[in-house]
């Protein structure tokens, strides 16, 4: 006959708590992956992030290009009368507008010309960080003459300097001469104008239009020198007789397209040029 088993000895006790306490641990390990599991295909399958822009009109084309360098441009073709530079005052992704970073700025100063029909985006007219100078330095400014139909980048410090053919219809934007006609000037220019960081990599901004009168708003996300950046424009933005300008640059170069958002280091912005919306 055998011995009956006495569950009431410490050992017993022991041996039962351990029992329990090992299916604890297993159903918790199988709850957890249960968790993880089900968090993973919610993520995977959740609804992308709506943008303040979803669903505006546009006008514009977008191409994205990288290059055998690695440098990567998003880039929104439009025509000049689709242009509206405005104010920002946040990181360019809380603007229900799309488009990209504009001039230089310190604090809320707008410190590169920024002008529509003779009216600065940022404040009255000839005031200090309206829009309505380059400060410090005469800088490359492009311009868009309305009425003569014609770009133009125009070395100037001030929105007086501006030569167009009626002050009532034109714009003005601020940035740095990027001589893309001129291989042999460039780089001189770009130091005369006080192109900040030339030689480091950061993220890069442009502005560039062609002898068709197509301009073209261009923003990399990789870190490149303003050669590397200058390089990459001149290789792969159609068009013919390109001319264009550098604008902030770094942690400011951002875009809103319906295609990408490109959001720098989500710093505030002073000033956009935007796709206007007729």
């Amino acid at each position: 006959m055998s011995a009956s088993t006495d569950t009431s000895s410490p050992i017993s006790k022991l041996r039962q708590l351990w029992e329990r306490k090992h299916w604890l641990i297993v159903i918790s390990a199988l709850l957890l992956a249960v968790i993880v599991i089900v968090g993973s295909v919610l993520l995977l399958t959740s609804p992308p992030q709506k943008e303040v822009f979803d669903g505006l009109p546009h006008s514009y084309t977008y191409m994205e290009i990288t290059t055998p360098q690695k440098v990567q441009l998003h880039m929104m073709s439009l025509n000049p009368d689709d242009i509206l530079l405005k104010t920002a005052g946040t990181p360019l992704r809380q603007v229900a507008a799309y488009g990209i970073n504009g001039g230089f700025f310190y604090g809320k100063d707008l410190l590169s010309i920024s002008i529509m029909n003779d009216n600065p985006v940022n404040g009255a007219k000839k005031a200090y960080g309206s829009g309505w100078f380059n400060a410090k330095y005469t800088r490359g400014t492009l311009v868009w003459d309305a009425t003569s139909r014609k770009f133009s980048v125009q070395v100037v410090s001030s929105g007086d300097e501006l030569i167009v053919a009626d002050r009532n219809h034109y714009f003005a934007q601020g940035g740095i001469s990027m001589n893309l006609g001129h291989e042999e000037l460039w780089e001189a220019t770009a130091t005369l104008e006080h192109l900040p960081y030339a030689d480091e990599r950061r993220m890069r901004s442009g502005m560039v239009y062609d002898n068709a009168d197509k301009l073209w708003l261009i923003v990399t996300p990789t870190l490149c020198t303003a050669a590397e950046f200058r390089t990459a424009v001149l290789q792969n933005v159609p068009g013919e007789d390109r001319e264009g300008i550098y604008l902030d640059g770094d942690g400011s170069s951002q875009m809103n397209a319906a295609e990408v958002v490109l959001t720098g280091d989500e710093r505030s912005v002073v000033q956009m040029i935007a796709v206007a919306i007729h």
